[in-house]
């Protein structure tokens, strides 16, 4: 029996949205499972008209237009990220694939939402629900019991300890600790090479080891477009 072959699109023509592509190449490598029908961009961004040999095909209404196929968002923001799924949900909801590199590591009782990607290299324990649109980027450690909710961002080389909790929308930069117990509240941003060891708030930058909050921003920030 032939296996289904699922089309996709990828959103997002930058540095991640190429790595995306590799990450998919890898997948069917091992088993022909996507069929890659090229990128999606933003009205205004500038993008060339293939990108390793895949066509840039134009903005959202390529994606109504074909309603066979399926979309992940590989964009590193977890803001813009969580505006770009409101434009497509407002549209075509429930459209999304995930994506988990064969050279990840994930354990049994591990969920992972639509629209998820998880990078290679990635350790995923056990008993962890990650949300939707969560990006694990390579090198990247989740200990047991931790929650992710929706748009989390994990940048390379982040290490979430056991019993951690990220609201939606937080973002770790690269190289990251958070230490067991920890949790993060939604909307904030944890700087490159951080370390955590005592919750944070929502809406907050903390940088540092021990991090420590250096900015407060409003609630509703990651709607606005801001940084």
């Amino acid at each position: 029996m032939t296996r289904a072959v699922t089309p996709i699109a990828i959103y997002g023509a930058g540095g991640f949205g190429r790595e995306v592509l590799q990450l998919v190449r890898d997948i069917n490598a091992v088993r022909k499972t996507f069929d890659v029908r090229g990128f999606i961009v933003d009205g205004g961004f500038e993008a060339p008209e293939s990108i390793q040999g895949l066509p840039v095909l134009g903005g959202v209404e390529w994606f109504v237009a074909h309603g066979d196929a399926r979309l992940v968002i590989a964009v590193g923001s977890s803001a813009g990220r969580s505006r770009i799924a409101a434009r497509i949900d407002a549209v075509c909801p429930d459209r999304y694939t995930t994506l988990v590199h064969p050279r990840a590591w994930v354990g049994e009782h591990v969920v992972i939402g639509a629209g998820s990607i998880v990078c290679a290299g990635a350790l995923i324990t056990t008993d962890i629900r990650i949300g939707r649109h969560v990006h694990v980027n390579i090198g990247t450690t989740v200990g047991h019991d931790a929650l992710l909710d929706d748009f989390v961002t994990l940048n390379p080389g982040v290490n979430v300890s056991g019993n951690v909790a990220l609201g939606r929308g937080v973002e770790v930069g690269t190289g990251s600790v958070l230490i067991p117990h920890v949790g993060v509240e939604e909307w904030s941003i944890i700087g490159a090479g951080s370390t955590v060891v005592r919750s944070l708030a929502a809406n907050v930058t903390a940088v540092g080891a021990p991090a420590r909050v250096i900015k407060v921003r409003e609630h509703g920030w990651q709607d606005t477009g801001q940084s």
